[in-house]
Protein backbone atom coordinates (compact mmCIF):
# COMPACT_ATOMS: atom_id res chain seq x y z
CA UNK A 1 0.00 0.00 0.00
CA UNK A 2 1.05 3.49 -0.80
CA UNK A 3 0.94 6.13 1.91
CA UNK A 4 0.78 9.22 0.08
CA UNK A 5 0.74 11.16 3.37
CA UNK A 6 4.29 9.32 4.55
CA UNK A 7 6.60 12.82 4.21
CA UNK A 8 4.41 15.04 5.62
CA UNK A 9 4.12 16.11 9.39
CA UNK A 10 1.44 13.59 11.15
CA UNK A 11 -1.02 16.34 11.79
CA UNK A 12 -1.40 17.64 7.95
CA UNK A 13 -1.13 14.25 6.79
CA UNK A 14 -4.25 13.26 9.52
CA UNK A 15 -5.87 16.59 8.41
CA UNK A 16 -5.72 15.95 4.34
CA UNK A 17 -6.90 11.96 5.30
CA UNK A 18 -10.09 13.82 6.69
CA UNK A 19 -11.14 15.74 3.72
CA UNK A 20 -13.53 14.41 1.47
CA UNK A 21 -13.28 16.54 -2.21
CA UNK A 22 -14.56 14.72 -5.51
CA UNK A 23 -13.33 16.06 -8.63
CA UNK A 24 -15.15 18.60 -10.18
CA UNK A 25 -15.32 16.80 -13.66
CA UNK A 26 -14.36 13.51 -14.97
CA UNK A 27 -10.72 12.33 -15.56
CA UNK A 28 -10.13 12.27 -19.40
CA UNK A 29 -9.11 9.50 -20.72
CA UNK A 30 -7.97 8.83 -24.04
CA UNK A 31 -6.44 5.32 -25.22
CA UNK A 32 -3.61 5.37 -27.29
CA UNK A 33 -4.41 3.66 -30.75
CA UNK A 34 -1.05 3.72 -32.69
CA UNK A 35 1.86 2.19 -31.56
CA UNK A 36 4.64 4.25 -29.17
CA UNK A 37 6.85 4.25 -32.14
CA UNK A 38 4.88 6.33 -34.11
CA UNK A 39 3.69 8.81 -30.99
CA UNK A 40 5.60 12.69 -30.14
CA UNK A 41 6.04 12.61 -26.66
CA UNK A 42 5.53 16.16 -24.40
CA UNK A 43 6.74 16.30 -20.99
CA UNK A 44 5.16 18.00 -17.97
CA UNK A 45 6.39 18.31 -14.51
CA UNK A 46 5.21 19.91 -11.49
CA UNK A 47 8.50 19.73 -9.66
CA UNK A 48 9.16 23.61 -10.04
CA UNK A 49 12.02 23.49 -12.38
CA UNK A 50 13.20 26.66 -14.10
CA UNK A 51 16.52 26.95 -16.51
CA UNK A 52 19.01 28.57 -14.08
CA UNK A 53 20.41 32.26 -15.08
CA UNK A 54 17.38 32.09 -18.36
CA UNK A 55 14.46 31.59 -16.20
CA UNK A 56 13.21 33.68 -12.99
CA UNK A 57 12.57 30.91 -10.46
CA UNK A 58 9.35 30.72 -8.65
CA UNK A 59 8.17 32.84 -6.13
CA UNK A 60 8.90 30.98 -2.93
CA UNK A 61 9.75 33.82 -1.36
CA UNK A 62 5.88 34.98 -1.85
CA UNK A 63 4.70 31.67 -0.80
CA UNK A 64 6.78 32.01 2.38
CA UNK A 65 5.17 35.24 3.41
CA UNK A 66 1.53 33.66 1.94
CA UNK A 67 1.48 30.27 3.06
CA UNK A 68 -1.95 29.04 1.75
CA UNK A 69 -0.52 30.56 -2.54
CA UNK A 70 1.05 29.13 -4.37
CA UNK A 71 2.80 30.58 -7.81
CA UNK A 72 0.66 29.27 -10.83
CA UNK A 73 3.26 30.57 -13.63
CA UNK A 74 4.76 28.03 -15.68
CA UNK A 75 8.71 27.60 -17.03
CA UNK A 76 9.37 26.27 -20.82
CA UNK A 77 12.40 24.01 -20.54
CA UNK A 78 14.10 23.10 -24.18
CA UNK A 79 14.67 19.22 -24.16
CA UNK A 80 18.46 20.24 -25.09
CA UNK A 81 19.21 21.80 -21.70
CA UNK A 82 21.45 19.92 -19.65
CA UNK A 83 20.94 18.93 -15.92
CA UNK A 84 23.26 21.23 -14.64
CA UNK A 85 21.66 23.90 -16.54
CA UNK A 86 18.33 23.45 -14.05
CA UNK A 87 17.30 24.74 -10.98
CA UNK A 88 14.66 23.60 -8.83
CA UNK A 89 12.05 26.44 -6.83
CA UNK A 90 9.75 24.23 -4.76
CA UNK A 91 9.19 24.27 -0.95
CA UNK A 92 6.79 21.14 -0.93
CA UNK A 93 9.67 18.67 -1.99
CA UNK A 94 13.19 17.94 -1.65
CA UNK A 95 15.16 19.15 -4.27
CA UNK A 96 18.59 17.05 -3.62
CA UNK A 97 16.73 14.34 -5.58
CA UNK A 98 15.88 16.39 -8.76
CA UNK A 99 19.54 18.00 -8.28
CA UNK A 100 21.13 14.75 -8.55
CA UNK A 101 19.28 12.58 -11.38
CA UNK A 102 16.83 15.22 -12.96
CA UNK A 103 15.42 12.46 -14.64
CA UNK A 104 13.76 11.50 -11.14
CA UNK A 105 11.41 14.54 -11.74
CA UNK A 106 11.83 15.39 -16.01
CA UNK A 107 12.52 12.48 -17.90
CA UNK A 108 14.50 14.17 -20.46
CA UNK A 109 17.27 11.84 -20.96
CA UNK A 110 15.25 8.63 -20.85
CA UNK A 111 13.04 9.79 -23.33
CA UNK A 112 15.29 11.18 -25.96
CA UNK A 113 17.25 7.58 -25.24
CA UNK A 114 13.77 6.00 -26.02
CA UNK A 115 13.62 8.21 -29.60
CA UNK A 116 17.03 7.71 -30.47
CA UNK A 117 16.01 3.59 -29.78
CA UNK A 118 12.86 4.12 -32.32
CA UNK A 119 10.79 2.86 -28.88
CA UNK A 120 8.68 6.53 -29.56
CA UNK A 121 8.35 8.79 -32.42
CA UNK A 122 10.17 11.87 -30.86
CA UNK A 123 9.93 13.78 -28.24
CA UNK A 124 8.58 17.76 -28.14
CA UNK A 125 11.58 20.33 -28.50
CA UNK A 126 10.17 21.87 -25.03
CA UNK A 127 8.95 20.81 -21.85
CA UNK A 128 7.29 22.30 -19.23
CA UNK A 129 7.50 22.78 -15.92
CA UNK A 130 5.24 24.21 -12.95
CA UNK A 131 5.46 24.44 -9.19
CA UNK A 132 2.83 21.75 -8.29
CA UNK A 133 1.91 23.24 -5.14
CA UNK A 134 -1.50 25.86 -5.70
CA UNK A 135 -2.19 26.60 -1.74
CA UNK A 136 -4.74 25.21 0.59
CA UNK A 137 -7.36 25.10 -0.72
CA UNK A 138 -6.03 24.48 -3.85
CA UNK A 139 -6.49 27.36 -6.41
CA UNK A 140 -6.14 26.06 -10.18
CA UNK A 141 -8.44 28.37 -11.96
CA UNK A 142 -5.43 30.11 -13.75
CA UNK A 143 -3.93 26.63 -14.91
CA UNK A 144 -7.38 25.60 -15.91
CA UNK A 145 -8.33 29.00 -17.91
CA UNK A 146 -5.06 30.09 -18.81
CA UNK A 147 -1.65 28.11 -19.06
CA UNK A 148 -3.32 24.84 -19.63
CA UNK A 149 -5.00 25.76 -23.04
CA UNK A 150 -1.57 27.64 -23.95
CA UNK A 151 0.17 24.62 -23.23
CA UNK A 152 -2.10 22.50 -24.81
CA UNK A 153 -2.11 24.56 -28.06
CA UNK A 154 2.03 24.87 -28.17
CA UNK A 155 2.12 20.83 -27.62
CA UNK A 156 -0.34 20.57 -30.64
CA UNK A 157 1.63 22.73 -32.84
CA UNK A 158 4.62 21.14 -31.94
CA UNK A 159 2.60 17.51 -33.50
CA UNK A 160 2.87 16.03 -29.54
CA UNK A 161 0.56 13.26 -29.49
CA UNK A 162 0.90 12.35 -26.08
CA UNK A 163 2.11 13.74 -22.73
CA UNK A 164 3.87 12.63 -19.66
CA UNK A 165 2.76 14.27 -16.12
CA UNK A 166 5.31 13.76 -13.78
CA UNK A 167 3.59 14.92 -10.48
CA UNK A 168 5.86 15.40 -7.47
Amino acid sequence: MVDSFKFLPRLIGAFYQTVEREPELPIPWTPVERPLSALKFGLVTSGGLYVRGAQPPFDVEREKREPTWGDPTYRAIPSATTPAEIGVSHLHLNPLFAESDLNVVLPINRFQELAAQGVIGGLADEAYSFMGFQGFPPDTAVWETIYGPEIAAKFLAAGVDCVLLTPT
